[in-house]
């Protein structure tokens, strides 16, 4: 078994003698930042909410529940104190230096923006974007998350959904195409922060052909097998260690 040293090592070599670099991130990418993965349930969860997030955050329970739907997404998805870590501060430097073409993520938090990014492909949309259902309006997420029961336009008085793509909804097919295009013509593939168990957003990674598979979180993967080189560890912290 390699020592975290060791693969660090081996993954910043690969870094360093490679130039067309892609990074496709997931959860475990703003845990370490203090967000946590809303699939994990805590006694509080338990207490506060009587159904299972997925279902919460789905679209017929959005158009059904609005108000218990609001409830979670403000407790659960909305965080105003939260900082870039290791992980996104290093691939906006990569990015920087035109190593890094892309990142290509499943989290709606805005936090690789925050540290620097510019090219970052949101699957699954953003929670700093909302808009109105009736006039299109954008309103913030602060404008959200300090509004009453359902958030109501300040413009026309309709209904303000987030940006976030909700289960049963479908994924942007522009962003979708883009995340295509950056994984096929990638010489590294980085997954960092997921277990790779959403689809279609997991599917992507089957468009890769490049030199190396690099998987990098704390549980196993379907990649892992496949991967020139796995690294069981959180990413900031390995990140951090390059």
């Amino acid at each position: 078994m390699k020592t975290l040293q060791e693969v660090t090592t081996e993954l910043g070599n690969i870094i360093r003698e490679c130039s067309h670099i892609v990074f496709f991130g997931g959860a475990g990418v703003s845990t370490e930042s203090g967000i946590p993965d809303f699939r994990s349930t805590d006694g509080l969860y338990n207490q506060q909410y009587d159904y299972p997030p997925e279902t919460i955050l789905s679209h017929s329970f959005y158009r059904h529940k609005p108000q218990e739907f609001y409830r979670f997404y403000r407790n659960k998805m909305l965080f105003t104190d939260v900082k870039p870590n290791a992980a996104h501060r290093k691939l906006a430097q990569w990015e920087q230096e035109g190593k890094l073409q892309a990142v290509i993520t499943q989290n709606i938090d805005g936090l690789h923006q925050a540290a620097g990014s510019k090219n970052v492909l949101e699957l699954h949309g953003s929670v700093l974007r909302n808009y109105c259902e009736r006039c299109h309006a954008f309103h913030s997420m602060e404008y959200v998350l300090n509004s009453k029961d359902v958030p109501k336009c300040t413009e026309c008085g309709g209904p303000v959904k987030p940006d976030v793509v909700l289960y049963e909804e479908g994924l942007n097919q522009d962003i979708m195409n883009a995340a295509v295009t950056h994984i096929a013509n990638a010489e590294v593939l980085i997954i960092g922060g997921t277990s790779l168990a959403v689809y279609p957003a997991a599917g992507l990674i089957d468009y890769f052909r490049g030199e190396h598979l690099i998987v990098i979180n704390k549980s196993p993967t379907s990649r892992d097998n496949s991967a020139d080189l796995t690294i069981a560890a959180p990413i900031g912290e390995v990140f951090q260690a390059l």
